[in-house]
């Protein structure tokens, strides 16, 4: 393609997505009459009317929408081609917005904050941390870091580290004074210690596995709480049967200050993954962020 057919269809591109003459010409900085005569121009080489003009509007053609419904796409990308190249040369900086898990900030974002600052001192982290499944685009956020069964299929996820697994856990001091449960079904009869996710009105049901099939037991007893940390602290005082993270527990149970209970019941699931929009073009603090978590984690 000629370089003057190039700027033919970036024209009619131009006009085709302002509806106006003048406002293309603006955006492409030359003359409503020159921009005029390029369309014309295009127009007598495909020996095709693309656009109705009267005094008061411009419109496309049958012919004109089936051509820029071809060429918006090549444009686009054409755009975003040209963008992504230039920002290679960009020195990663600005403010990041980042949500954030509270247990993946723990093992994962709060261990890497020096590292990474120190590596790209021009970049603010804008951190939120809590444990809501909020939609990262409405809510602005450039990425977050979240379950993997919490992705969105419009998503680009980084798993970070390996596979998590739940278990339920209770003290010596429970397990003599109310035994153990042998089976999931038996957390009924059962003081369990209850966790509400960050913005549900019932609390979390434990999910199990048995014969490759999940299934969830909503467990009742004497303490709700939406901080799993404190729900650890009351199962170690002996309150109630706990559920969490094995790894995060994993110190207190070398401890002897609490038992796992029902372990061929608890499986395995995807852990946390590091994600963000999937589009064209991102901003060079993104990538930087993306690059040294998956240097750092994966």
């Amino acid at each position: 393609m000629r370089g003057n057919e190039f700027a033919e269809l970036q024209a009619f591109v131009a006009v085709a997505e302002r509806g106006s003459f003048v406002r293309a010409a603006e955006a492409l900085q030359v003359t409503p009459s020159a921009l005029s005569q390029t369309i014309r121009g295009l127009e007598a080489r495909l020996n095709i009317r693309l656009f109705n003009r009267t005094t008061r509007s411009v419109r496309l053609t049958t012919a004109g929408a089936r051509l820029f419904k071809r060429l918006q796409p090549v444009f686009e990308e054409v755009t975003a081609a040209v963008a992504d190249a230039a920002s290679l040369g960009e020195r990663p900086s600005g403010r990041l917005k980042i949500h954030a898990f509270r247990l993946a900030s723990q093992v994962f974002l709060e261990p890497a904050f020096e590292a990474f600052l120190t590596a790209y001192p021009d970049i603010v982290l804008d951190v939120t941390i809590d444990d809501s499944t909020v939609d990262i685009v409405a809510e602005g956020y450039d990425a977050a870091l979240r379950l993997g069964e919490l992705l969105e299929q419009d998503m680009v996820g980084v798993r970070l580290g390996p596979q998590l697994r739940q278990i339920a856990v209770a003290s010596p001091d429970y397990i003599a004074r109310h035994g153990k449960p042998r089976t999931p079904s038996e957390l009924h009869q059962h003081r369990c210690i209850n966790w509400r996710w960050p913005g549900q009105l019932h609390p979390y049901q434990w999910e199990f596995k048995k014969d490759d099939s999940w299934f969830s037991v909503a467990v009742h007893g004497p303490l709700i709480v939406n901080d799993q940390r404190v729900a650890l602290e009351a199962a170690v005082n002996g309150i109630g049967i706990a559920f969490w993270a094995e790894d995060q527990m994993a110190e207190l149970i070398r401890a002897g200050k609490l038992v796992p209970l029902l372990d061929e019941w608890c499986a395995p699931f995807d852990g946390f993954f590091l994600c963000y929009p999937q589009q064209r073009h991102h901003l060079a603090s993104l990538r930087a962020f993306v690059d040294f978590f998956k240097q750092r984690y994966v």
